[in-house]
């Protein structure tokens, strides 16, 4: 894959038309950078698996930023009440202090990807494995011992295609994303899977508190709730919000005020495109933006978002609504 490096001046010089190609309107709701305190990663930075940056955003400005020394993209990313950021980064998976020092580390062996990064509490974390054979992994952080293994089926040995978010519940199960295989299941712990609901190119799945199911949709650009039942109850889709398109929708999460923020990925759009794009929108149950946030200057593509200012303790599972 060839790195195409993209500078901030261009970015911004390239903002009007690339806006204008995307249909981007000049008004966006909410106060940008300054709606909320959040950390923010994203994949494929510039098209490139190098130097990928996170970021924490304060009162507009980012006031802490880490770039991953290794290869590999970050796709998953949550600050601990600690402080400290477990995140994914495709070959590996990695617990960072805010002073930017290592403190948790697990390498993905050869011929393997890791986009799954969770605190189970304070001393497990949940990764899935990309592979031939795929497994999703419950690890003792202190000496990364496997808890929990379940082999999990995929349609392609392309390891890349295969999963990208997975999740525990609150009675004890996963929530497995099949991207390749177009649908959402959970499985117990000894791999059992227990309810299924087809979901095309299914990138994340959270289990609410009201026992419904929150879906991303990879490549169609969709978020829909279903019930237990499989129907889905709430939807939105690529074109319902104008001037603010939906492309490869990634992390999707439920606020506590009952609105649901999306990561919206440009990766299918021309590089020269993306600064046209908005890349997180946050939307009411009743299908209004409040919050859109296109800063690509500041920014990089969105793949995984926490917001700060949200109540409650991450590794505990609070933050799913």
């Amino acid at each position: 894959m060839v790195r195409l490096a993209i500078s901030a001046c261009a970015l911004a010089c390239a903002l009007p038309c690339a806006a204008q190609a995307a249909g981007a309107s000049a008004e966006l709701p909410g106060k940008g950078l300054g709606q909320h305190p959040f950390l923010y990663c994203g994949e494929w930075q510039n098209r490139s698996v190098e130097n990928q940056i996170m970021y924490i955003v304060r009162d507009g400005h980012v006031v802490w930023s880490y770039t991953n020394p290794l290869r590999g993209e970050l796709d998953d990313c949550t600050r601990l009440s600690s402080g400290d950021i477990l995140f994914a980064r495709q070959y590996g998976a990695s617990e960072v202090t805010p002073e930017k020092k290592i403190v948790w580390n697990y390498d993905a062996p050869p011929g393997t990807e890791i986009h799954t990064a969770y605190p189970m509490g304070r001393k497990r974390v949940l990764i899935m494995q990309n592979g031939n054979p795929a497994q999703l992994l419950v690890l003792r952080k202190r000496d990364n011992r496997v808890l929990i293994r379940i082999v999990l089926p995929t349609r392609t040995h392309s390891t890349h295609g295969q999963f990208r978010h997975v999740r525990p519940t609150r009675r004890g199960t996963f929530l497995v994303a099949h991207l390749d295989l177009g649908k959402v299941v959970e499985y117990t712990k000894k791999g059992k899977p227990i309810w299924s609901v087809d979901a095309p190119s299914a990138w994340a799945a959270v289990r609410l508190k009201n026992g419904n199911t929150l879906i991303s949709g990879n490549q169609h650009g969709y978020v829909r709730e279903v019930n237990p039942q499989g129907q889905t109850v709430w939807e939105v889709n690529k074109d319902d919000f104008p001037g603010m398109p939906l492309y490869t929708v990634q992390e999707v999460s439920r606020l506590r005020n009952g609105d649901t923020l999306i990561n919206n990925w440009p990766g299918s759009l021309p590089l020269d495109q993306w600064p046209g794009t908005v890349q997180l929108l946050e939307v009411t149950r009743d299908k209004k933006a409040v919050w859109a946030l296109r800063e690509w200057t500041d920014l990089g593509p969105a793949s995984s978002t926490q917001l700060l200012d949200e109540p409650g303790v991450p590794e505990n599972g609070d933050l799913e609504r």
